[in-house]
């Protein structure tokens, strides 16, 4: 691809927004793509190319008290034409205000599809404009912060966030295009700790005026109001006040610098606290690495990549609380958050009171904790929001409108040809991909949205069948496979949806099944196999049975007697036989069975057991006696009694009651 970044600040300046433009740049190119940047230079005339012809600097008037930045207009003719000629497929805009709007500008009036990224709060920056510190010019501020962050986002085809944070403030704001929460990343192996130069931390000890034996905490960054580096140098005072001493080095400039400066000499913290100035970003490592942590107090950050730097140099945080970086400060393991300037006292002395196994621990889970932040992981995330984006500029649709319902939002989409296309999602879907009327979709984010809708429609029945009656994972597995054209995926989500949900839950099944089976009196190996049918796992079965253990003895005695009060007319022995056959089929073991019958009382039937036999030898006559005579019929009767469990002795007794033909008794 051919992709120019724009932006209003670039190397060598020394923020957030240049390093993560130049990190995109560097990994765009190590990928094969030809990657431009459009940036400002503080000079007068037209713009230029530098030597590689890779940058093109637009020129501009810098301000020092915003960033140092070269501030230039949104228009340049002759760079317009420039940029037209390098056939470009993407624009990326870094930043919002002179180059951001000549970005957008060119992709306007060149027909490129635009992808901003939104770097910075400016919430936090409306201090610069309110002089007076009055709440009502705050409050407009705030409200023009919001409406310029709404209109520049929209103007792109995909916003990228650097965090989850930033992305909810822009949903805040209202903002309609679709938000990717993209990281910035780094070259990880930049800061590595196996870098560490000693000549060159000997040089950075020695030009703030400390030992190489002082324990030293650095900052890194821009030196402003923002960034809080009051709250820092307050609790460093205090902190060596209460017999702590490590020291502080700021590494940085910015509008604040004298301010911090007299702060310093005030305190009588010369000794303790030092300004390195601002340095170049190829010096920049050398710093964290000379360095036994890192501090911010800052609570402005949409990412806070100085953070991120100082972890990869295998340096612990000191940091206020700030959600952007609950993913990179495990309190005490990776760093610790401090409140304000008294709190860091505390969290200066744990540092400085840790064991060299502790802090080198330390450094190990800083490098560990930083690996999803590298620069590869940046560059894919950031071509994929770039597909997308092309995508859509090529086949757009738009949400017209919203349909918000109990459990799910109806969407109604205008096409190229301005057809209408009605797609159900679930409120879950709707709150997180975070659309809005006007909302941009490509062709294929609209069919992912009609396969989301089979899976909603899917689960809406399920949840209509598991109503009626409980159903395993397996059942409604089976049934959305035969029912419905649900791909795998889509049936894999419904599935998930419901075990969330808790309506669909194995484990539970099978207890409830368990207590109904049993209380039928079925006996366990019965219960079981008809779990198993219903795709019950063996390891939930066995657990649940283990778990009811005293039920099956007592049960199959219960089932015993119930059977044994419908056999009559039977011989003891078949008697048992058909017993034991009975529960065999019920589910219940042979040991158990074994038990329950030596337990059972057959008195009664032994009493029984002539008069059934009798019964049993005249109902055998009366079969045979058409058939044979004589002999033949008394062993034919013998044999009949002998197979229903009559003993030989009891039926010879029986036969010789009996009166036979040619007088045989």
């Amino acid at each position: 691809m051919n992709i120019a970044l724009f932006s209003d600040t670039y190397i060598p300046d020394v923020n957030g927004v240049a390093h993560s433009t130049e990190i995109l740049r560097a990994e765009l190119e190590k990928h094969g793509h030809n990657a431009y940047v459009v940036a400002t230079r503080p000079a007068l005339g037209f713009s230029e190319w530098d030597e590689k012809h890779r940058v093109l600097r637009l020129a501009g008037v810098e301000v020092k008290q915003l960033y140092g930045y070269a501030v230039t207009t949104p228009f340049h003719l002759k760079a317009l034409r420039e940029i037209a000629k390098l056939d470009l497929d993407l624009i990326h805009v870094q930043t919002e205000f002179g180059v951001g709007l000549f970005g957008r500008f060119c992709a306007k009036s060149l027909g490129i599809p635009l992808v901003c990224s939104y770097h910075t709060t400016y919430e936090d920056y409306t201090h610069y404009i309110n002089l007076i510190n009055s709440k009502m010019v705050d409050g407009v501020a705030k409200k023009a912060v919001a409406a310029f962050s709404r209109n520049y986002s929209d103007a792109a085809l995909a916003v990228i966030s650097p965090s989850v944070k930033t992305r909810d403030l822009l949903l805040k704001y209202n903002v309609h295009t679709q938000i990717h929460v993209v990281p910035t990343g780094l070259q990880l192996e930049r800061f590595s700790p196996d870098l560490l130069n000693p000549d060159a931390s000997e040089e950075i000890y020695e030009k703030a005026g400390f030992s190489e034996t002082d324990s030293v905490i650095v900052y890194v960054g821009r030196i402003a109001e923002e960034k809080a580096l009051d709250i820092v140098i307050r609790g460093f005072a205090e902190a060596h006040n209460a017999g702590c001493t490590s020291k502080l080095l700021i590494v940085g400039g910015g509008p604040d610098e004298d301010k911090l400066h007299q702060m310093v000499k005030e305190l009588g913290m010369e000794g303790v606290i030092a300004f390195a100035g601002k340095q170049p970003p190829e010096r920049v490592p050398d710093y964290y690495r000379a360095s036994r942590a890192f501090i911010s107090a800052s609570l402005s950050e949409t990412q806070g990549m100085t953070f991120v730097e100082a972890m990869a140099s295998g340096i612990p945080l000191f940091a206020r609380h700030d959600e952007v970086l609950d993913d990179l400060i495990i309190p005490e393991k990776t760093g610790w958050f401090f409140a304000d300037e008294h709190d860091l006292v505390r969290c200066i002395r744990e540092l400085e009171e840790l064991s060299e196994e502790e802090y080198q621990a330390m450094k190990t889970a800083c490098l560990k904790q930083v690996v999803p932040y590298s620069s590869e992981i940046f560059y894919e995330k950031a071509m994929e929001v770039y597909e997308g984006a092309i995508e859509l500029f090529r086949h757009m649709n738009v949400i017209e409108d919203i349909d918000l319902r109990d459990d799910s939002a109806l969407l109604y989409i205008t096409g190229e040809e301005k057809e209408e296309t009605k797609i159900q999602i679930s409120l879950d879907d709707y709150m997180e991909e975070g659309y809005r009327k006007g909302t941009r979709l490509s062709d294929s984010q609209v069919e992912e949205l009609k396969e989301r809708e089979k899976g909603l429609l899917a689960y809406q029945k399920c949840v209509r069948r598991i109503s009626y009656k409980d159903r395993t994972k397996k059942e409604i597995q089976d049934w959305l496979k035969q029912e419905t054209d649900c791909g795998p995926d889509t049936i894999e989500n419904v599935i998930r949806r419901l075990e969330e949900k808790g309506l669909i839950d194995d484990s539970r099944y099978a207890e409830e099944a368990i207590h109904r089976m049993k209380g039928g009196l079925q006996g366990e190996d019965r219960i079981s196999r008809e779990l198993k049918k219903r795709g019950i796992s063996a390891e939930i079965i066995r657990q649940k049975l283990e778990n009811r253990p005293e039920d099956e003895e007592e049960n199959a005695r219960m089932y015993a007697e119930k059977i044994r009060n419908t056999i009559h007319g039977e011989s003891l022995v078949m008697k048992k036989r058909k017993i034991r056959t009975k529960m065999l089929q019920r589910g219940f073991s042979s040991d158990i069975i074994d038990r329950v019958e030596e337990d059972l009382d057959f008195t009664s039937d032994q009493s029984k057991e002539t008069e059934n036999l009798r019964k049993c030898a005249l109902k055998a006559r009366k079969r045979y006696e058409k058939k044979y005579t004589s002999s033949q019929l008394r062993n034919a009767v013998y044999r009949f009694c002998s197979a229903h469990g009559y003993e030989g002795d009891d039926i010879n007794m029986v036969l010789e009651e009996m009166e036979w033909e040619n007088g045989e008794n």
